[in-house]
């Protein structure tokens, strides 16, 4: 009989969630070469209208904002609650400037930008993979492949930069102070990160134990290919709609090659027109009709790059609001209660919880009674770790202030 899997590392994140940030508000950067669509998506994903003319550096500061994560289960709450407020769960965005060929050099803009990427949580890589004469390549021809070489590779140049300084402040240190060494894990582990970088291997994707994890966390967290990544291969509205493109199966075994990753095509000329006619329902309606069966891509791509962050929410419902509340997937319930209110997390009592798919399946009203009398309804105290989509209600009391 094989032993039972230890269930606090079955928990733990795997690949690049390993070495994120732990926090609740995190961000993904739309990141790729100029002139692939990165603000163009950014505008249809946000719902603005910032620049996206057709040269390179069009972007040069990045811009921010947020989009609402689409979820059936929050609208199925704020139907049956009807509440006056409602509010759901977001992901924050960022639209950094195109990166060339030389820009861990310094070529364009490129260590503004590199910093730019530096400062986010996850990537949203756009690949170019449609011919347009009338928008400009920067190398002159579309090669997706070559353009996700390109990227890799300045990445990983200017994560080789991170790791020397790292290792650089390491030494003085240690020559600072007497009776210190370098620690074995430091030099294997560096090695290690460095060999990969080298050969333009992202980190994410290296087979680093505990240890290495904890030590790059804490000495190289401004790795750049740490962070997970959502590969968006932008093609023309034709071939969008048939579902068919020479570049895409390329696309994906050089994906699954250099780290995987999930691979969202989609189509910026084709969201473009379907958002044309948000304001127009029979417009819509016959754009639809017209397009085979195609569909958005951008509720795919918004769901994705949460997951990717190692998020989840949970709600509160009731009959003043129905509301999602981001936390890090593994989050107990105090420090889940702490989002809503530090007094919930410092004087937590229990949390009383019910999965939203039990709550979907058995009650017939906005009442808890048919999921009480179902035994679905659980009190859960300090250790339990809340999971995506619980709807839960905390008990807490404060007796006294807290400590400033």
């Amino acid at each position: 009989m094989p032993p039972k899997a230890d269930a606090k590392n079955a928990s733990e994140p795997k690949g690049a969630a390993r070495f994120g940030r732990v926090r609740n508000s995190l961000k993904m950067g739309i990141v790729g070469l100029p002139n692939v669509g990165k603000s163009s998506l950014f505008n249809l994903l946000t719902e603005q209208n910032i620049a996206a003319e057709n040269y390179p550096f069009c972007t040069i500061d990045p811009n921010e904002s947020r989009c609402a994560v689409p979820d059936e289960r929050y609208d199925w709450l704020c139907n049956l609650w009807k509440p006056p407020s409602m509010y759901p769960a977001y992901l924050q965005v960022t639209d950094i400037a195109g990166l060339v060929r030389g820009a861990a050099e310094g070529a364009g803009l490129g260590n503004a930008f590199l910093s730019h990427i530096s400062a986010v949580d996850g990537i949203f890589h756009v690949v170019r993979a449609f011919d347009n004469d009338e928008v400009v390549h920067v190398d002159d021809s579309v090669d997706p492949i070559r353009d996700l070489e390109t990227i890799q590779m300045e990445l990983c140049k200017k994560d080789l930069e991170f790791v020397a300084k790292a290792e650089e402040k390491e030494l003085r240190d240690v020559k600072k102070s007497q009776g210190m060494k370098i620690s074995l894990v430091f030099t294997s582990t560096f090695e290690k990160v460095k060999e990969m970088l080298k050969e333009n291997k992202p980190v994410r994707c290296g087979d680093f134990n505990s240890k290495e994890v904890e030590l790059i966390r804490e000495k190289l967290d401004n790795l750049i290919t740490t962070k997970p990544v959502v590969y968006l291969v932008n093609l023309s509205a034709d071939d969008y709609i048939r579902k068919k493109n020479k570049w895409l199966a390329k696309i994906h075994a050089w994906i699954q090659a250099h780290g995987g990753g999930v691979l969202i095509p989609f189509s910026v000329e084709w969201e473009g027109k379907l958002w044309a006619t948000r304001d127009d329902p029979d417009g819509r309606k016959a754009f639809l009709d017209a397009s085979g069966g195609a569909v958005s891509a951008m509720p795919k791509m918004v769901v994705q790059g949460f997951k990717e962050l190692n998020l989840i929410y949970f709600f509160t419902a009731g009959e003043t609001e129905v509301r999602c509340w981001t936390i890090q997937k593994g989050t107990l319930a105090p420090q889940a209660a702490g989002v809503i209110h530090s007094d919930f997390e410092r004087g937590f009592i229990k949390a009383e919880v019910v999965a939203y798919d039990d709550f979907r399946s058995i009650a017939t009203s906005k009442s808890m009674m048919e999921v009480k009398a179902a035994g679905k309804y659980r009190q859960e105290g300090k250790q339990y770790e809340v999971q995506d989509g619980d709807i839960i209600h905390f008990q807490f009391n404060v007796t006294a202030s807290g400590k400033k």
